[in-house]
């Protein structure tokens, strides 16, 4: 069965970046078979063969995986378990004989990020590396898409990113990049891409150009580390999740994701969209 499927393999397929991934690729007329948690929710291409799967049950993936020689890996949704799980993942992918993983990482990942979920995805690039498997790991900066949902109900953004700057990218780059390594996947072996925007702005910018694009005054207070994340507990949150969302403010602050890169424009041949086109993008 698995000598008629093809080999390139997508994950995330009902998410934002895995499904538009996927899109592109069927619109180039490249083969593919997809690979979510919840099948019964994709609505694929013609002749597109759809596997459930969960990043958690490696004999399910296994199965999920024959025959598959690259692997598009779309991180696995936050949670307390998520590097466990993606080193299962891994593991699986490995005995079905997949050669290839294309991670979605994060910017400057690594044991000691001040991003706690950061430290979740140099576990995995390591790991991917120990199992003998060639690579491509795209390290993204936040995406622009989420940029809005940090709004509170009064128009504030609450968070201890201080005035440090980052360069968030918008996740349609994300996706444009990932399917010009997908189609020639050999040539980008061993490669670690930074994947930004345009420019490196301020959580005070972020305020601003939400302002001026959708007419709603947004203003940016800053929060200390603690404060963060006292008032995510207080707001219904878990401890870790709590951390979590609070240290990415703080690495934001530090400077680790203030790094302008030009790997979109180099893989894709387009330069990135700044976040004030991004959102005029959505109309």
């Amino acid at each position: 069965m698995a000598d008629n499927l093809p080999t390139l393999a997508v994950t995330g397929a009902t998410g934002a970046l895995g499904g538009a991934v996927a899109r592109q690729l069927a619109d180039a007329g490249v083969p593919h078979r997809l690979l979510a948690r919840h099948a019964a929710k994709v609505s694929p291409p013609p002749e597109t063969p759809v596997f459930a799967l969960s990043y958690a049950d490696r004999d399910h993936a296994v199965r999920a995986l024959e025959g598959v020689q690259t692997l598009f890996m779309v991180s696995a949704a936050e949670n307390p378990y998520r590097a466990q799980d993606q080193r299962t993942f891994v593991d699986a992918a490995v005995d079905a004989g997949v050669q290839h993983i294309v991670y979605t990482s994060f910017m400057g990942a690594g044991p000691d990020d001040v991003f706690t979920l950061g430290r979740d995805h140099w576990d995995t690039e390591q790991h991917i590396k120990a199992r003998g498997l060639k690579y491509t790991f795209l390290r993204d900066c936040f995406y622009q898409d989420i940029l809005p949902s940090f709004v509170g109900r009064d128009g504030v953004i609450r968070g201890p990113a201080a005035d440090g700057r980052f360069a968030p990218v918008a996740r349609s780059d994300v996706a444009a990049s990932a399917v010009r390594i997908l189609r020639d996947p050999q040539s980008h072996a061993g490669a670690i891409y930074t994947l930004t925007g345009p420019q490196s702005i301020t959580m005070n910018d972020v305020a601003e150009i939400l302002t001026r694009v959708t007419g709603q005054q947004v203003t940016y207070h800053a929060e200390s580390l603690d404060e963060a994340v006292e008032s995510r507990i207080a707001a219904g949150a878990s401890e870790w999740q709590a951390v979590a969302w609070a240290t990415s403010y703080a690495a934001i602050a530090t400077g680790e994701l203030a790094q302008v890169s030009d790997d979109v424009a180099r893989l894709t041949g387009t330069a990135p969209l700044s976040f004030e086109d991004h959102l005029r993008s959505r109309g």
